[in-house]
């Protein structure tokens, strides 16, 4: 599977288990919701940078969004 599809996947999965919709949680974490929904579904390729902070505002260490 295309990595930009499994982290888009994890992100939206995760996300979803912390109660979240796509706009609160961009607000809250400085991202605009069309770049998240973007990266969920897989369109949008974010650099490590972005993977790191999606990582840290779920609370989860990056293995999580990219296995």
């Amino acid at each position: 599977m295309d990595v930009r599809k499994r982290l888009g996947m994890n992100l939206r999965r995760l996300r979803l288990e912390k109660g979240l919709g796509q706009e609160k949680f961009a607000l809250e974490h400085g991202f605009d919701r069309t770049y998240i929904s973007g990266i969920e579904r897989g369109v949008r390729n974010p650099t490590v940078v972005v993977v790191q902070k999606l990582a840290d505002a779920l609370g989860v260490p990056i293995e999580a969004l990219l296995t």
